[in-house]
């Protein structure tokens, strides 16, 4: 008996539409369909997503991937959620796992992957790249997240306030996943750097209940979800002939 293939299937960030063909083809293909459970008792964001997709006859297979630090726990529940997925694929059916955003950008499919490959070298894995939540809140803006040369940075959650500070010399773009927790020290920085203005927020990106904050200015305190994208443009620096003709100016004074 052939193997089952395992499909880490991106989903989008929320709206069901934005998941692509091929992954709407092997998703509805898939007799088993596996995601990551949601938090205590509630639907998940991947669940939730492709509820409008499944058929009564499909596999629904919630995984546990608990939020926690304790890298023994994690360990065991990445086992676990491995094991389980393997029962279905030595059968010789496909599992299509459903990611939220995309399956390469900071996504829990990567450890289901790289723990199944560990326990069972044999398995066949396949991804399907789809729409990740930066570029998601970028279109809800309604500008380019970077045109012609612009230099971006995306950071995960912040965990060292200090990055920001040394990344925002460096780039033209800067975004940050996950910016509830940090928000405040966040504003403080960008208010010292004059960026607040050109500094903006989407809340659940492309969902129904999206909020959009398209400039922080006045906004020192939010009290924002989980899921907020924080994109900050930085303006371009005067050239220096500009900034020569200015001192001119200042000399004649």
């Amino acid at each position: 008996m052939s193997l089952g293939t395992l499909y880490g299937i991106s989903v989008g960030t929320g709206d069901p539409e934005l998941i692509t063909v091929k992954g709407l083809r092997l998703l509805q293909q898939s007799p088993v369909v596996a995601f990551p459970a949601g938090i205590k008792g509630k639907i998940g964001v991947a669940q939730r997503t492709i509820e409008p997709w499944l058929t009564p006859q499909q596999i629904q297979l919630p995984l546990d991937f608990p939020y926690v630090q304790d890298d023994r726990l994690l360990n065991q529940a990445w086992s676990r959620a491995a094991e389980t997925v393997w029962t279905y694929l030595e059968q010789g059916q496909d599992v299509a796992f459903a990611c939220e955003g995309d399956v390469s950008f900071y996504s829990t499919f990567n450890y289901l992957q790289a723990t199944l490959q560990a326990l069972h070298p044999q398995a066949l894995i396949a991804k399907v790249p789809g729409v990740c939540s930066p570029m998601a809140a970028a279109a809800s803006l309604g500008f380019p997240l970077t045109i012609l040369d612009q230099r971006l940075v995306i950071l995960p959650a912040l965990h060292r306030i200090s990055e920001l500070t040394t990344i925002l010399p460096t780039a033209d773009v800067v975004v940050l996943m996950k910016v509830s927790s940090v928000y405040e020290q966040v504003w403080q920085i960008l208010a010292k750097q004059g960026l607040l203005e050109t500094s903006s927020i989407v809340a659940k990106a492309s969902l129904p209940e999206q909020v959009i904050y398209d400039s922080l200015v006045d906004r020192p305190h939010l009290a924002l979800p989980y899921f907020s994208i924080m994109i900050i443009k930085i303006p371009p620096s005067p050239p220096p002939e500009t900034l020569n003709n200015l001192n001119l100016h200042k000399s004649n004074f």
